[in-house]
C-alpha cells in the first residue's frame, strides 16, 4: 500500500510540473493552405503541428515563456506564449490578419498583438518616411504614447508588458535608423554620382561615365538575395517595356570575390538582361561606400549627365518607377 501510495504521488507531481512547463495549443483554420503550421522562435522552428483528419492543429508541448511567431506556410502572426497556457487561435487564411482571434488561458494578450497588428496595418509608411527629421519625430513620439496607453488600459500581464514595450522601442528605433538612412539619400540627389569601372559579364569592364547621355538604372544585388532575386522579374519588364530607349539598366552584383564563378553561372542560367557587372571589392567598393548602401536591394536612378535623380529610387515591382521613368525616357 505505501508503496502504491508513494507511486501514485510521484504521478501527480510530474504530472503537475508536466502541465507547468507546457502550453496546449489549437489552432481553427478556415481556408488552410495546407496540413502544417509552425511556431518559430526568432528564424528557427521549434514546433511543427500537423492537422488531424478534422482538419484542426492541436498539440501540447514544453514552451519557455516569451514572443513567437506563427506559421501557416503563408502568413505570419506574432504571439506570446507561456506555460500553462490552453490556447485557442481560429482564423480564416484567406483574411489572415481580419480574422485571427484567440479564446482560452493568454486570449488577452494575444487578441492585443492581433489587434496591434491590424493598427500598424493602418500607417502610411511611405508617408511617415517621408517627413522632415522634426515632424518625423513627432510622429513616432505620438505612436510610442498612443501604443503605450492601449497597453496601459488593457491591464495585460506584467512580463508581457515589458516585452511588448520592448519590442515597441526596436521597432521604432528600426524606423530612425532607416528615416535617417532615408535623409543622407536625399542628400546625394542632385549631386554628379561616382564613377564605378566593373567587370561586365559580357567581357572587358563598363563604367558609369561610358553610360552617360542615357539614363541608368542602377540595381545592387547579390546572389544569395531573397528580395533582390523576387525583383528580377520586374526588372527584366522593366527592360522590355523600355528597349531601344534612351535608358540603360545596370545591375550590380555584391557577392563575395570567392562567388564569382557563382554570379556569372546565375546571370546566364537566369538569362538576365541589361548590363551585368561585378562590384570591385564588393560592399567596401568606392561607388556602393558613397551611397551609404549596407543592405539590398538598393535601386539608384541617375540621369544622362550623371547626376542623381533618386539615391534610393523605387524597386521595378513598385508602379510609381514606372509612372517616373514614363515622364523621363523618350
Amino acid at each position: 500500500m505505501k508503496n502504491w501510495i508513494s507511486a501514485a504521488l510521484l504521478f501527480f507531481v510530474s504530472m503537475t510540473v508536466f502541465a507547468q512547463e507546457t502550453l496546449t495549443i489549437q489552432v481553427d483554420i478556415t481556408n488552410r493552405k495546407g496540413d502544417v503550421v509552425y511556431l518559430r522562435e526568432g528564424r528557427k522552428n521549434i514546433q511543427e503541428i500537423k492537422a488531424d483528419d478534422k482538419g484542426v492543429f492541436k498539440s501540447t508541448f514544453a514552451i519557455k515563456e516569451g514572443m513567437y511567431t506563427f506559421f501557416d506556410g503563408n502568413e505570419y502572426a506574432q504571439l506570446f506564449l507561456k506555460p500553462g497556457y490552453d490556447l485557442k487561435m481560429t482564423l480564416d487564411a484567406t483574411k489572415f490578419d481580419a480574422t485571427l482571434q484567440f479564446s482560452g488561458t493568454g486570449a488577452k494578450e494575444n487578441n492585443f498583438l492581433a489587434a496591434q497588428t491590424l493598427i500598424d496595418q493602418k500607417i502610411d509608411f511611405d508617408s511617415l518616411l517621408a517627413l522632415d527629421e522634426t515632424n518625423f519625430n513627432k510622429a513616432i513620439e505620438e505612436k510610442r504614447n498612443a501604443d503605450t496607453a492601449r497597453l496601459e488600459k488593457a491591464a495585460l500581464e506584467a512580463n508581457f508588458a515589458t516585452l511588448f514595450k520592448n519590442s515597441l522601442e526596436a521597432n521604432l528605433n528600426g524606423l530612425k535608423q532607416y528615416h535617417t538612412q532615408i535623409m543622407a539619400n536625399k542628400k546625394l540627389n542632385n549631386t554628379a554620382a561616382p564613377n564605378f569601372v566593373y567587370e561586365n559579364h559580357k567581357g572587358g569592364t563598363t563604367s558609369l561615365e561610358s553610360l552617360k547621355g542615357k539614363y541608368v538604372y542602377v540595381d545592387v544585388w547579390a546572389t544569395w538575395c531573397g528580395p533582390c532575386r523576387a525583383e528580377i522579374p520586374f526588372l527584366k519588364e522593366l527592360e522590355k517595356s523600355y528597349h531601344g530607349k534612351n535608358i540603360e539598366f545596370v545591375s550590380i552584383s555584391v557577392d563575395v570575390d570567392k562567388d564569382h564563378e557563382k554570379w556569372k553561372t546565375f546571370v546566364t542560367e537566369k538569362e538576365l538582361g541589361g548590363t551585368q557587372l561585378f562590384a570591385d571589392k564588393n560592399w567596401n567598393s568606392d561607388f556602393i561606400k558613397a551611397f551609404g548602401i549596407e543592405s539590398i536591394p538598393r535601386f539608384i536612378l541617375i540621369d544622362p549627365k550623371g547626376v542623381v535623380i533618386d539615391a534610393d529610387a523605387a524597386r521595378p515591382s513598385n508602379p510609381k518607377l514606372k509612372t517616373q521613368l514614363d515622364g523621363l525616357v523618350k
